[in-house]
């Protein structure tokens, strides 16, 4: 909203697709259940098709858990070259496992989120650190990875990635 971007989080869609008992909500569900991503071409479609469905005439998206993988990231990048834009900026927060596991079962509580146990979580760690942990080092390469550590205050963490977006526009 700060930004006059649009939001599109692939677990809000994937959630609603599971909610409305959709065939892909049906099979991502299988894969969200055992903490394991769900696969390329799925997301992809329902990626391009809910991007699409914003209309032409946004300044820009934000990809909220996408991408998660190398593979994803460069039919991301093709994506969004298909329809004549770029990958701007990416912005990666680096945050231990230990507050991130508070958080996500504190989530749990909040939100009813069954697929937020100890469980799935510690599998997700694992997921991340095999499959999109080097994604890292391909945004490098691209010129666009920008990385902000979590210093315990969302405050201080937003007022630090707005100050470095205000710089990019």
């Amino acid at each position: 909203a700060e930004f006059g971007v649009a939001h599109i989080s692939t677990g809000d869609v994937l959630r609603a697709e599971i909610k409305a008992g959709t065939e892909l909500g049906k099979t991502a569900s299988g894969y969200i259940n055992e903490g394991k991503l769900v696969p390329d071409s799925l997301i992809i479609d329902m990626l391009a098709s809910t991007l699409d469905s914003k209309g032409k005439d946004i300044p820009g998206v934000i990809f909220d858990g996408f991408p998660r993988t190398i593979a994803q990231a460069e039919a991301l990048k093709k994506m969004l070259a298909e329809r004549k834009h770029d990958m701007g900026v990416m912005i990666e927060l680096i945050v231990d496992e230990e507050t991130l596991l508070a958080r996500l079962l504190n989530r749990a509580i909040e939100q009813g989120r069954a697929d937020d146990n100890e469980e799935t979580i510690k599998k997700r760690f694992e997921v991340y650190h095999k499959q999109t942990e080097p994604l890292s080092k391909w945004f490098e390469q691209e010129g666009i990875r920008n990385t902000f550590t979590w210093k315990g205050s969302k405050e201080v963490m937003l007022g630090e990635i707005f100050a470095f977006l205000d710089n990019v526009k």
